[in-house]
């Protein structure tokens, strides 16, 4: 709605959503894993098998997603991604197979093969 904020919107006694954010996983051609955050991790992660978003991708390109944690706003999802980040690589690896355990993960190339319904 033109000329509404958000701001005007809580006044009025309206709740505020807050947007759901994401820490994730992705591994890389190399093997490699890349944590970031995101809004919208399937969207993310398909930027990133584009090139797009970050350049760790550059030089080893995204294969699949392997991780994707919920979190209640972004600074949760930033502090998340921090400790995430100072994990050593065998540990990030557990969180990684965990989600593929429970028959999360899925690469785009997986999906695709997917029958759409």
């Amino acid at each position: 709605m033109p000329g509404v904020s958000l701001a005007s919107i809580a006044k009025a006694g309206a709740p505020v959503v807050e947007k759901s954010w994401f820490v994730y996983l992705v591994r890389a051609a190399n093997g490699s894993l890349y944590c970031g955050i995101s809004d919208d991790p399937h969207r993310r992660f398909a930027a990133h098998q584009r090139g797009k978003g970050a350049r760790f991708f550059y030089s080893s390109p995204a294969v699949a997603l392997v991780y994707v944690e919920q979190c209640v706003s972004k600074g949760e999802a930033l502090r998340q991604e921090r400790l995430i980040k100072k994990l050593r690589k065998s540990a990030k690896e557990i969180l990684a197979a965990s989600y593929v355990a429970a028959g999360d993960c899925a690469s785009i190339h997986e999906r695709d093969a997917l029958p759409s319904t």
